[in-house]
């Protein structure tokens, strides 16, 4: 046989058996039924416990049938199937059948299907009423008696049969891809030990008050109702005490470790790793220190890789673009499941905010990019303006008288070494746009440069007050100012401007429509939608002002007259 069929044939066996799983259990238990419904000691009734204890093995929930036993485990298996057949007795026979129900009870709480959760439940049911009918009876010493006889026998012998016939035909074909039950061990040791309980309560009682079997059985039956309701109420009770439901939450939460613990490093991790990747790398490194996880894969839709060893028992998580398969050396219970989930949920959390971060980090750089550059291109904007104004000058220069034309000369002269100068300022905040601080000039320069930057088209200038040798922040207020006459200009035949050095104040005024009270309030805040350019103008302008303690407002929104006033910041 070749060497790559040898898997493939054990998972068809493991297959085979999880689809007849119903038939296995119905076999196991008529086997056991045979050999203890018809006493104990003989031959054949050594025999039929070894064929239930191979049947067992079949359809047993605690190893995969694809699975290979260790030498102990295999010496274990093979020396209780020795004493269960060799050395039966009433007491072996009970504490056997409390290990099977408590084994095929735990695993009903994980079963999802109708027809599997009725056949575990007419099991544990069949099971049940064989222990407490039939081998306990056998261990009081009762069964013998004329009371007890005629009743137990034929409803053990031939009623309890009927229960494990029915089971052959309940059909329960397995979920895909679940080649056994995953047994709860909390839930199974609890149900162990509530069996204890009432088989060795109830003996206790027989012995003790020399009484009949079945008043022993229902006292030991009510104490244990009787404790029972007693600790639901301890779960969750209604004042003070904060109940065992909290300290078993915190079993629950904390299986394999303090979780606080686990969740203060994964914190820490997320705190040092900026990265998406690198969080990923160290996180899973983290979850693998765990004592019953052995491996882990995980996919994002930039790459995929896993670490540790990977074998049959895993589970799968998806958070997002992020997909876990955690692999553990046994299969997850119930419980275990759900601690496995919020821990691999925390992770895909914090991973998922490391991206949000990582795309925070490029949308403000993308927009540090398009605000620098739509910044400087008003400003370009701004001075192709003014040489388009000087060009149309220098076109018309020869119908002009030679006065004008030496006017106009003197003007161009003084203008371009301006207009060069802006632009080499420009240039520069292309380079460093956060360190660019404004030079200071003389304020009746400043107001002298302006008057002549506009002396040939549609723009009143009107000084309020002295110069006094003041001075004004030049890429400031030429940037801003700039922006402001030529949106006016856009809107209006006519523009003023006014300037009064005694308060630093800039008023720009033009007689055009009144703007829109929706658009208003954003005009500072956020660029606006434009017919003429980006939208950006006054928005880039305002936070300009406001980097060199200025502030730039809407100061009168009237038709025929609508106001932008450039104030110092008093703030």
């Amino acid at each position: 046989m070749p060497v790559g069929s040898m898997p493939q044939t054990q998972n068809a066996k493991s297959s085979f058996i999880a689809r007849h799983a119903h038939i296995w259990l119905g076999l196991m238990l008529l086997t056991l039924h045979a050999a203890t419904a018809w006493g104990t000691g003989t031959v054949w009734a050594s025999a039929l416990l070894l064929a239930h204890f191979g049947l067992f093995l079949m359809w047993q929930p605690l190893w995969q049938g694809d699975g290979e036993l260790r030498p102990a485990q295999a010496l274990l298996v093979i020396l209780f199937g020795l004493l269960l057949a060799t050395f039966s007795s009433w007491w072996l026979i009970a504490v056997w059948l409390a290990v099977l129900t408590a084994l095929i009870g735990g695993g009903v709480p994980s079963l999802t299907r109708g027809r599997q959760r009725l056949a575990s439940m007419m099991a544990a049911l069949y099971l049940l009423a064989l222990l407490l009918m039939w081998v306990v009876p056998q261990l009081a010493g009762q069964l013998s008696t004329d009371v007890m006889q005629p009743a137990l026998v034929p409803v053990v012998r031939y009623g309890l049969l009927l229960i494990a016939l029915a089971i052959l035909f309940v059909r329960a074909a397995p979920a895909r891809n679940v080649t056994h039950v995953a047994v709860d061990v909390f839930y199974s040791l609890m149900l162990f030990l509530l069996v204890a309980a009432l088989v060795l309560g109830s003996l206790v009682l027989v012995k003790t008050n020399q009484g009949q079997y079945l008043v022993a059985l229902a006292q030991t039956l009510i104490m244990i109702a009787v404790a029972l309701v007693g600790l639901s109420w301890l779960m969750s009770p209604t004042a003070g005490f904060a109940g065992f439901d909290q300290l078993l939450s915190r079993y629950l939460m904390s299986v394999g470790l303090p979780f606080e613990q686990w969740v203060q490093r994964l914190a820490q991790i997320a705190e040092h790793e900026s990265a998406p990747q690198q969080f990923l790398d160290a996180a899973l490194e983290h979850m693998l220190a765990l004592p019953w996880v052995i491996g882990l894969r995980w996919e994002t839709p930039l790459g995929s890789g896993h670490y540790g060893r990977l074998n049959e028992h895993y589970a799968d998580f998806t958070f997002d673009d992020l997909t876990l398969r955690i692999h553990t050396r046994w299969a997850l219970s119930p419980a275990m499941l759900l601690h496995v989930k919020l821990l691999a949920q925390m992770i895909g959390h914090f991973h998922a905010a490391k991206l949000r971060e990582q795309m925070q980090r490029k949308n403000a750089y993308t927009q540090a990019i398009h605000e620098t550059g739509s910044r400087l291109t008003h400003d370009v904007k701004n001075l192709l303006q003014s040489l388009h104004a000087l060009c149309t000058l220098s076109a018309t220069a020869q119908d002009n008288t030679p006065e004008q034309s030496a006017a106009l000369l003197a003007l161009m002269q003084r203008q371009l070494p301006q207009i060069t100068q802006r632009l080499s300022a420009t240039l520069d905040k292309l380079g460093t746009p956060d360190q660019i601080e404004s030079r200071h000039t003389d304020a009746a320069d400043w107001w002298r440069a302006l008057q002549q930057r506009y002396a040939y088209r549609n723009v009143r200038l009107i000084l309020q007050g002295e110069l006094n040798e003041r001075s004004v922040p030049v890429e400031v207020f030429d940037s801003i100012i700039d922006n402001l006459i030529e949106n006016a200009l856009r809107k209006a035949s006519e523009v003023q401007v006014t300037f009064a050095p005694a308060r630093m104040t800039l008023t720009v005024c033009d007689a055009g429509e009144a703007i829109p009270k929706a658009l208003a309030v954003q005009l500072f805040s956020a660029p606006v939608a434009s017919n003429a350019g980006l939208g950006v103008g006054l928005y880039h302008a305002a936070r300009l002002a406001a980097q060199h303690g200025y502030a730039l407002t809407l100061a009168n929104n009237e038709p025929g007259e609508v106001c932008f006033r450039l104030v110092p910041d008093e703030k």
